[in-house]
């Protein structure tokens, strides 16, 4: 058993940190204010070859595992661009992996290497308003129509919509009145997001507000037969293959935001005199933090030992949803302390912390909850009966 990062890991950590050294407190500050996209940092990304981590080498990729991109996403969180930074690049990280698995060599020759350059950027077309959680429930509909399906329907909380090209689409192909089983029927594309078919409105949010978040409504988009992963019926079979990497890499960013916040957290109360003492020496201040160390160390371990499953071809469902669970929790928390931990000035913009806090909220939220992870964990690792 060796906890120890490998060279590569270790090599990882220390160039991606350097180029988010680039990217300051300011720099970042300034995209929550504006709301503008970050681009540079996205091209500086791919430019260091990042946003192929995990895609295969004869595609221009770095071929390397989950693991090695929790890593990498761990580093991104784990600065002043916290969640802004890490979801600019996610979906290149996990998205494309059904085309991976799944697409002809066709597909994956014309689709990936732009992604991996960055030329290309694509958005995540899943979640419904009237389905949530629930997705056999989807309603947006890809018709059949010779050599192209045309699609009518609505997708929400649709991620950097607002400068893709290309959507990794969920629809359904057959009604689910007349399929067997409640998530056959639904087909999985990527495709171009023609805007001449689709409308995109930006949701104001709490926070992360250099990346928008879109109601998309699409109007008969035509999408050619050769756009649609794998075989009709079976998208959401081939969805389910990157849940799992999801998991472990959101739990890497919510570990990485609840670390950088810990960080400016402990700084703070070293230096800050009141009393003729600095806070840090109380133990109200030291105790809160201590505890986030532990559960920030405790929820790395989870997930990289989900990655560790994962990348040995092993079942890692339960530990990679505990991971995100954990990650989530601790990372909140770690947030709030170092909030608390400032006083007031933690209130302020200017230090940055409830920046963090705000940010932190959507490794909690999304993409699945923690009552549903809850829920999972129950029925598939103690053998519970299944609750929703």
């Amino acid at each position: 058993m060796d906890f120890a990062p490998t060279p590569m890991q270790e090599e990882i950590r220390a160039n991606v940190r350097r180029i988010m050294d680039r990217f300051d407190d300011d720099y970042w500050l300034a995209r929550d204010r504006d709301g503008e996209f970050p681009f540079d940092f996205v091209q500086a990304m791919a430019e260091g070859g990042w946003l192929g981590i995990a895609m295969p080498e004869r595609v221009g990729g770095a071929g390397l595992g989950v693991s090695e991109a929790a890593v990498l996403m761990n580093t991104v969180a784990r600065s002043s661009g916290a969640m802004a930074a890490a979801s600019a690049i996610h979906i290149n990280i996990f998205g494309p992996h059904p085309i991976v698995v799944f697409g002809t060599e066709e597909q994956q020759e014309r689709w990936l290497p732009p992604l991996i350059r960055g030329e290309t950027r694509t958005c995540f077309g899943v979640t419904e308003p009237t389905a949530g959680l629930n997705t056999s429930n989807i309603q947006t509909r890809a018709v059949r129509d010779g050599d192209h399906y045309l699609v009518s329907g609505q997708k929400m909380w649709t991620s950097t919509a607002q400068e893709a090209h290309k959507i990794l689409l969920l629809a359904r192909t057959t009604p689910r009145e007349e399929c067997e089983r409640p998530f056959d029927g639904i087909s999985l594309f990527f495709a171009d997001l023609d805007r001449s078919h689709v409308q995109i409105r930006e949701i104001e949010k709490m926070g992360r507000h250099a990346v928008d978040s879109n109601e998309v409504f699409f109007d008969d988009m035509p999408i050619p037969v050769g756009d649609r992963i794998g075989e009709e019926g079976k998208g959401f079979q081939y969805l389910l293959h990157g849940i799992n990497p999801e998991r472990i890499l959101v739990a890497a960013e919510a570990v990485g935001i609840g670390e950088e916040a810990l960080a400016r957290g402990a700084k703070y109360a070293r230096e800050r005199v009141v009393f003729d003492r600095p806070i840090g020496k109380n133990q109200s201040i030291q105790h809160p933090l201590a505890e986030s160390w532990a559960e920030l160390q405790a929820a790395w371990l989870m997930t990289m030992r989900a990655g560790w499953l994962y990348d040995n071809n092993q079942p890692c469902g339960s530990e990679a949803n505990a991971a995100k669970f954990l990650a989530a929790e601790a990372g909140k928390r770690a947030c709030e302390r170092a909030m608390i931990t400032h006083g007031g000035l933690g209130y302020a913009k200017e230090m940055h912390i409830e920046r963090l806090f705000r940010e932190s909220l959507i490794n909690w939220i999304a993409p699945v909850s923690p009552q549903l992870i809850l829920s999972n964990i129950a029925e598939k690792a103690l053998g519970l009966p299944k609750s929703y």
